[in-house]
């Protein structure tokens, strides 16, 4: 019987072990997709207790503390962190079989140093103490915990709109080591039907510095803010489409702007073809000036309106949606490649019944000379378990080429989530160690591991340009 998170955790043969010790575990850390806030990175935010770097924004915690019975006072109220943090060390005992157990008692090892105790009521205050006098330590602010994961770049999500001053801030500081990178992502341009889209188009052009009275001076401000991202170190884009759909380009998207920005509501056919007239352009630009384009298809969100209504998105309420898309994403990523102007795209499935359809859809648009030009990405949101993650390599692999995978992110507001790297490499290891095991693949360690190494940064710097990032 193994050890709980002991040395060989989730690694299953031998080979699996010498792939994640000798090739996976010591490679820096080039997150590309993050919530991380830059300003917090910027500013060397320092943290005074568990709840505050751990429970605040988590909505995986969150659906757990729910679905045990806790009472919403302690998941989002106004109560005490101390109380916060109990009511969940009260649940973790119960999230056996879920990656939150896995994944609380990794960040409590590493990096808080907190070892051989498994948190619960009863080593609450204890965990609760330790983890006080760890986050106290000097090199426990944002910028430490980035340190002690080896993280060398960080992609940040950022509205149009933003000024990006935290990132200016940190480019021009010689003491951070860390590349911290904005990733462009327009969701209120693809969603005319929000009452606050008219303001948001107005706010896009104060920022561009762009009087936006028609189709025409839209794209002028979005250019100007594309330019201002590229000066800023930004490499890619990021798209979450709930629900993908396409219209060919036959309607002009001109007078459907103006009649949205003078206040009146668009059919949904004419909505469509608004978002499709926008999304080839901006595809036309990231092509243009070498970026990455990521795709986050599939989620059902704030299902719960009545828990909306009282604490607003991404509060836990989201689920996994089971829509088709595969017609209208071939339209959207052929209209771009008829052009020569599809980017380099991942694309990202919320439901695991669309894994194969991405894979084998991901192949239909490779070219260019460009290694693994378009990607099915890592296992997203509910599937970065341990079966969501075998699920996304096994279609990679049997219907792509693995080998050229870029590898994992975090998606998270956390800055103690990069232990799932760790996880991540584990789970890789032993996939790729088992079919050595198996005389399905070579024990060719030169072979296998330089590509499980590839898969864990190197694939990632090399896609995404960031040689001289960091």
């Amino acid at each position: 019987m193994k050890t709980f998170l002991g040395e060989d955790f989730l690694l299953g043969s031998d080979a699996a072990r010498r792939l994640y010790f000798d090739y996976a575990a010591d490679e820096p850390i080039y997150d590309y997709h993050s919530h991380l806030p830059a300003a917090e990175i910027a500013h060397d935010r320092r943290f005074d207790n568990l709840t505050e770097i751990w429970l605040d924004g988590d909505h995986y915690k969150w659906r757990a503390m729910r679905t045990a019975g806790v009472d919403e006072a302690l998941i989002t109220g106004d109560t005490s962190h101390y109380e916060r943090f109990r009511a969940f060390a009260s649940v973790v005992p119960q999230c056996v079989g879920n990656p939150i157990y896995h994944w609380t008692h990794m960040e409590l090892r590493r990096p808080l140093g907190i070892d051989g105790m498994l948190l619960s009521a009863a080593t609450a205050d204890d965990v609760w103490r330790r983890g006080r006098e760890r986050l106290a330590a000097e090199d426990f602010g944002a910028r430490g915990l980035l340190r002690q994961f080896g993280v060398r770049m960080v992609g940040t999500t950022d509205d149009p709109i933003d000024s990006l001053e935290a990132h200016a801030e940190m480019a021009r500081d010689p003491k951070l080591e860390i590349a911290v990178l904005p990733t462009w992502r327009p969701d209120v341009l693809f969603k005319p039907e929000r009452d606050d889209f008219v303001a948001w188009i107005e706010a896009l052009g104060e920022a561009a510095d762009v009087a936006i009275s028609g189709y025409g001076a839209l794209l002028e401000a979005l250019g100007r803010r594309l330019d201002h991202f590229a000066s800023r170190g930004c490499l890619s884009s990021d798209h979450g489409f709930d629900r993908l759909r396409f219209s060919p380009l036959h309607t002009a998207p001109e007078p459907l702007f103006a009649r949205r920005l003078a206040g009146r509501r668009l059919e949904d056919a004419e909505a469509i073809a608004l978002r499709s007239a926008l999304a080839v352009w901006l595809g036309r630009e990231y092509a243009r000036r070498g970026w990455v384009m990521q795709l986050h298809i599939g989620a059902q969100r704030d299902n719960n309106s009545r828990m909306h209504e009282r604490l607003g998105p991404s509060s836990g309420f989201d689920s996994i949606g089971d829509l088709p898309y595969a017609e209208p994403l071939a339209q959207f990523l052929d209209a771009l490649e008829r052009e020569g102007a599809l980017p380099k795209t991942i694309l990202y499935g919320l439901n695991p019944r669309d894994n194969e359809m991405l894979a084998t859809m991901s192949g239909n648009f490779q070219g260019g000379a460009i290694p693994g030009k378009i990607q099915q990405g890592s296992a997203w949101w509910f599937n970065d378990q341990t079966d969501g993650i075998r699920r996304q390599l096994t279609s990679v692999a049997q219907m792509g080429l693995l080998s050229r995978f870029v590898g994992m992110l975090t998606d998270s507001r956390s800055f103690l989530s990069f232990s799932r790297h760790e996880y991540f490499r584990r789970i890789l290891s032993d996939l790729i160690g088992g079919w050595i095991e198996a005389g399905e693949a070579p024990a060719d360690y030169d072979l296998v591991g330089g590509i499980v190494r590839d898969i864990c940064s190197r694939n990632t710097v090399a896609y995404f340009g960031l040689d001289g990032a960091a």
